[in-house]
């Protein structure tokens, strides 16, 4: 290939845990010629972008924005701000995502209380309730919204309520749950939030949207010992995002992925957020009761079923990588693996971003009736 030639890539129809095909207009955006990261009309940019992921979290935080990398980066950003050698947490883990909550906050040093539910079931609440009264000391507790590797939402709400009463910090993975399901930071006392940006949000992957509530960022502010990272050091980041006339240097931020998901939030705004959390829910109703009609079954039960992420069981007899080789290969549709215990047994199929129409089901389920 001459070293002048263009990238070509094969369209893919992304329907799988993430990332998903972007809302449109977010690709044109990106391809905007790139600013310095303190040029006065990318600093009215990031205010915009704030503004607009304060609507998404739907909170009115100043400790607001985005965090330049992965959605690892965002939930990394959380414990090592919150956590001080020795702090005890309750973990909930119920997937592969809560393990990982909780493999942070043990490389933080915390004292950690683990409470825990089978794969595919959600978080108990008397569970927490009784981690709590055995543990009064607790001062943080971590739990995943929308369980990715089993398709399961957790009770953030009601597991926050009980936090909130016991005086703890709540930290929440919200990485397949922003813009898919309703999220309230404020309304629900949610103290450390972090996403991504290439599944519900609709753009592409590399931004970590993070809120901090004002409880959060006291406890920053009051460590006794120095947050470890520079770089993710929330007083820091406060400070980089404050009004543009008043903005350090902090890091090089990538302006045409701001390009991009502000174009992503412009979309969401536009639409509304609740009407987005209802496309979801109708979208994916439509989709079950197809698959159902094909003889597949989910694996999560409906009363705590992600719409946004749908773990199919495979039929009888159904080999899961000449599926999806042949899904990829012969249709150009991406489907997710099952992870951990559920290898070979499901398949894991996100109906977020752009994809969150029936049109694209459709086009699925064509393909799904030729394998």
């Amino acid at each position: 290939m001459s070293q002048n030639q263009a990238v070509k890539t094969t369209e893919v129809l992304l329907l799988g845990p993430g990332p998903s095909n972007s809302f449109p207009g977010v690709l044109q955006a990106m391809s905007e010629p790139a600013l310095s990261h303190l040029d006065s009309d990318f600093l009215k940019i990031m205010d915009e972008v704030k503004e607009n992921l304060q609507y998404l979290f739907r909170t009115i935080s100043p400790h607001t924005y985005i965090v330049s990398g992965p959605g690892s980066l965002g939930m990394e950003t959380c414990f090592v701000n919150l956590i001080e050698h020795g702090d005890k947490i309750i973990t909930c883990q119920n997937g592969f995502f809560g393990d990982r909550m909780h493999e942070n906050a043990k490389r933080y040093g915390a004292e950690i209380v683990q409470v825990k539910a089978d794969w595919g079931k959600p978080i108990a609440l008397k569970d927490v309730e009784e981690a709590f009264v055995a543990h009064p000391d607790t001062k943080l507790l971590s739990v995943v919204s929308a369980e990715t590797s089993t398709g399961v939402k957790n009770d953030v709400e009601g597991i926050a309520k009980i936090a909130k009463r016991h005086g703890a910090l709540v930290i929440v993975d919200a990485v397949t749950a922003l813009g898919a399901i309703p999220l309230e930071v404020d309304k629900w006392g949610l103290d450390a939030v972090y996403s991504c940006s290439q599944k519900g949000v609709g753009c592409v992957a590399g931004m970590a949207p993070v809120t901090f509530s004002e409880s959060a960022f006291e406890k920053v502010i009051n460590r006794n010992t120095p947050v470890p990272s520079w770089f993710q050091d929330v007083t820091v980041y406060d400070k980089y995002w404050e009004t543009a006339a008043k903005r350090p240097y902090h890091h090089t931020a990538p302006s045409q992925q701001y390009y991009g998901i502000l174009a992503a939030l412009r979309h969401i705004k536009s639409v509304g957020i609740e009407n987005l959390w209802q496309q979801h829910e109708e979208v994916s109703a439509y989709f079950a009761d197809e698959m159902e009609k094909r003889g597949w079954n989910f694996f999560v039960e409906k009363t705590y079923r992600l719409p946004q992420l749908n773990t199919m069981l495979l039929p009888e007899g159904f080999d899961d990588v000449q599926g999806r080789t042949k899904l990829r290969g012969e249709y150009q549709i991406e489907v997710g693996a099952g992870l951990g215990a559920m290898a070979g047994k499901l398949w894991r199929i996100g109906i977020m971003g752009a994809n969150v129409n029936k049109a694209t089901i459709d086009k699925f389920l064509q393909a799904i009736d030729k394998l």
